[in-house]
């Protein structure tokens, strides 16, 4: 199993333009991107994309081989899928513990 976390964080917010500015004035993101529906804001270390919609709370991205395989994996043990995008392809699952991820290849 060769996965492995990426360095983007998706939040999502009503408002992801008023989001993105407090990110900007108080951590010193940069937007490199402005969507109607998602904003890209580069930091030193961690890229963080704030997509429109309820919030879910952080997500963190893991790459993986195949996003069906994991996915079916995950929910066998306990996990639960809030989202699901075959056609990027990626799965929002939330784990027993909280943490919720994106899976992505």
């Amino acid at each position: 199993m060769a996965n492995k976390f990426g360095t983007d964080i998706l939040i999502q917010a009503q408002d992801p333009k008023l989001a993105a500015s407090f990110y900007v004035q108080q951590l010193g993101f940069e937007i490199t991107d402005a969507q109607p529906d998602m904003i890209s804001l580069h930091g030193k270390h961690i890229n963080l994309f704030i997509e429109r919609g309820p919030a879910l709370g952080p997500v963190l991205e893991v790459t993986v081989g195949d996003v069906e395989e994991a996915k079916l994996r995950l929910v066998k043990n306990g996990c639960v899928i809030v989202k699901d995008e075959p056609d990027f392809p990626r799965c929002y699952i939330k784990d027993p513990y909280g943490l919720i991820y994106n899976l992505t290849r």
